[in-house]
C-alpha cells in the first residue's frame, strides 16, 4: 500500500480549475495538474483496501460502483508514492487502453467508491491517472510498439469512438490486421465531436491515433458504411466485422412549433463548434457554426451533454441561458437510502453551470419543468417557449412514478436558440438494416451479452450501439470484451488479458 497513515496525514488535493470568467475567454482545457511531488503524496493516501471497491466495477441498485475497467488503482497509487512512475504506467495500461481520455472525461466512479469517502475525502485517483499517462508521454513510455507477427486475419471496425478504438487496439496487439471506418472527417467519434474541446482537446486524440497508425492500424475517414460503402463489400473483404457506431439517434421533443428555425439537437450544436474551432486554429468565425452569441438560449435536458451546451453557449457569449430538467433537484448530500459504495445521487454543479452562475448570478437550471410549446415569429424563427411545471405521480395500474404536468402552471420565456439534449435512443437504422442485425425494443443492437455476437454470422456489436447511451469508460470496456470474443472466434482461443 501507499503509506499506512497517509490518508490521515495528507488532505486530498486535486487539479485546480481556472476561474470561470477567465476560462470563458478560451476553448482550452482549464485545469492545472498537480505537481509530481503532490501526486506522490496523494498516492500515499491510498490504503490498498482488502476489498478495493474503487476497482470493482459492479452494479449496485442499477448504478455502477467503482471502475468498470477494473483499473488496478491501489497498485499504481502505491507505485507513484514510491516514485516508480514507469511501472505505474504499465499497470494502468494493463486494464485501460486510453487513460489519456478517461483521466479527462470520466466522472471518476473509482473515487465515488473509494473507502476514504466513508468519513472523509476520496483519494484523487483521477488526477493521479492523468499524471501517470502524461508523464509516460513525456518520458517516451507511451510510444508505438508495433507487433512483430501477423495472423493473416482481417477485422473491420465500423466507428472510431471509444469502443471501436479499444477493440481495434486489442485486436491489433494480437496480430490481426485492423481497418477502422469512420463516417466523419476525423477519427474519434463521440470523443471528437460529442465532447467539447475544453474537456478533451482534440490534439490528445490525434496524438494517440498517430501511435495506433504507427502500430499498424488503418483508419478510413469520410466513409459512411451502409451508404458510401455497402455492408456486403465489408463482409466479403473481412473475416470479422465489429459495429461500434454509437447511440447516435438523438431523442426529439414532440411539442407544437418544433419545426421552427433555431431548434437544434445538442450533438449538432457541439459538433459545429468543434469543427469551426479546428478549421480556424481554435478561433470561431461567424457563419461557420451554430452560434449562441447574444441569444437567449434554452437547453432542454440535464446530464453531461446539457452542461456541455451551457458551457459552449457561455463561450459564444449568450445573452441568457436556461436549462430545463424534468426531474426534481437531487439532494446536496447523500440521502439515507443512498449509502456508500453506491454511486452518490447528489446535485452536481458542473463547469458550464458554474460559468453561468459566475456571469448571470444564478444557476441556469430549472427543475421539474418541460416545454409545452414553441412559438415562432413571422420569419419562422423560434422566439418563445411555453414551459410547464411537473410533479411526480404514481400510476395506479403500473405503480411507476411519472412526471405529470401541473394544471395552470404554464409560463412563457423568450428564446432565440433551443438545444435539445434529451439523450439518445440507440443505433441508427440505416446501419443495422445494411448489416441485417436485429435490434431490441430500445433500438440497440441485440448482441449477446458476454459474446457480443449478433444474429449475423461474423458480425459483432459493442459500445453504445449495443449497450445504449453510456460513459466512455463503459464503451472502452465493451470494446475490450468484444475484441476478446472476436479473437476467440478467429483463433479458437485467446491470450488477451482484459481483467
Amino acid at each position: 500500500m501507499g503509506k499506512a497513515t497517509g490518508f490521515m496525514e495528507y488532505d486530498r488535493q486535486d487539479k485546480v480549475a481556472e476561474a470561470p470568467k477567465e476560462r470563458l475567454k478560451h476553448y482550452h482545457e482549464f485545469h492545472t495538474p498537480l505537481s509530481k511531488e503532490e501526486q506522490e503524496r496523494q498516492g500515499a493516501r491510498c490504503m490498498s483496501c482488502g476489498v478495493p471497491f474503487c476497482q470493482a466495477g459492479q452494479m449496485i441498485m442499477g448504478m455502477a460502483s467503482g471502475c468498470p475497467l477494473h483499473n488496478l488503482v491501489p497498485e499504481w497509487n502505491d507505485l507513484i508514492y514510491h516514485g516508480n512512475w514507469e511501472e505505474a504506467y504499465y499497470r494502468l495500461k494493463k486494464t485501460n487502453n486510453f487513460p489519456e481520455f478517461t483521466s479527462r472525461v470520466c466522472p471518476a466512479l473509482c473515487e465515488a467508491a473509494c473507502t476514504c469517502t466513508l468519513n472523509g475525502d476520496a483519494v484523487s485517483t483521477k488526477a493521479n491517472e492523468y499524471g501517470i499517462i502524461e508523464n509516460a508521454y513525456e518520458k517516451g513510455y507511451a510510444g508505438a510498439r508495433p507487433v512483430k507477427v501477423r495472423t493473416g486475419k482481417k477485422v473491420a471496425v465500423i466507428g472510431s469512438g471509444p469502443a471501436g478504438l479499444a477493440a481495434a487496439d486489442m485486436l491489433n496487439r494480437r496480430g490481426h490486421s485492423i481497418t477502422v471506418f469512420e463516417r466523419e472527417d476525423r477519427v474519434g467519434g463521440l470523443l471528437r465531436y460529442g465532447i467539447p474541446n475544453m474537456k478533451l482537446e482534440k490534439q490528445i486524440i490525434d496524438r494517440k491515433v498517430s501511435i495506433m497508425e504507427a502500430e499498424g492500424i488503418s483508419f478510413v475517414t469520410g466513409c459512411n458504411v451502409g451508404k458510401d460503402k455497402k455492408a456486403a463489400e465489408i463482409l466479403k473483404e473481412y473475416d470479422r466485422v465489429l459495429l461500434c457506431c454509437g447511440a447516435s439517434n438523438p431523442r426529439d421533443i414532440k411539442a407544437p412549433g418544433r419545426e421552427a428555425n433555431g431548434i437544434h439537437f445538442a450533438v449538432d450544436f457541439l459538433k459545429s463548434t468543434t469543427k469551426a474551432l479546428w478549421a480556424n486554429q481554435l478561433k470561431l468565425k461567424e457563419g461557420e457554426y451554430i452560434s449562441a452569441k447574444e441569444k437567449n438560449v434554452l437547453v432542454i435536458g440535464g446530464g453531461d451533454t446539457g452542461n456541455d451546451c451551457v458551457g459552449t453557449s457561455m463561450r459564444h457569449g449568450a445573452k441568457s441561458v436556461l436549462q430545463l430538467e424534468m426531474l426534481p433537484k437531487a439532494p446536496d448530500e447523500r440521502a439515507f437510502d443512498n449509502p456508500w459504495p453506491e454511486w452518490p445521487k447528489v446535485c452536481k454543479t458542473d463547469y458550464g453551470q458554474q460559468e453561468a452562475i459566475a456571469v448571470f448570478g444564478k444557476d441556469p437550471r430549472v427543475y421539474q419543468t418541460t416545454v409545452k410549446e414553441f412559438q415562432k415569429d413571422k420569419a419562422g424563427n423560434v422566439c418563445k417557449a411555453v414551459l410547464v411545471k411537473l410533479e411526480p405521480k404514481k400510476e395506479e395500474k403500473t405503480g411507476r412514478v411519472v412526471m405529470t404536468e401541473i394544471a395552470g402552471s404554464e409560463y412563457t420565456v423568450d428564446v432565440d436558440l433551443v438545444l435539445i439534449a434529451a439523450g439518445f435512443l440507440g443505433s441508427e437504422s440505416y446501419v443495422t438494416k445494411a448489416f441485417g442485425v436485429e435490434v431490441d425494443g430500445r433500438t440497440n443492437v441485440a448482441a449477446s451479452q458476454g459474446t457480443y455476437g449478433t444474429n449475423v454470422q461474423n458480425v459483432f456489436a459493442a459500445g453504445d450501439m449495443h449497450r445504449g447511451q453510456s460513459l466512455v469508460v463503459w464503451a472502452i470496456r465493451e470494446g475490450r470484451e468484444a475484441a476478446q470474443e472476436i479473437d476467440i472466434s478467429l483463433m479458437g482461443y485467446t491470450n488477451m488479458n482484459i481483467q
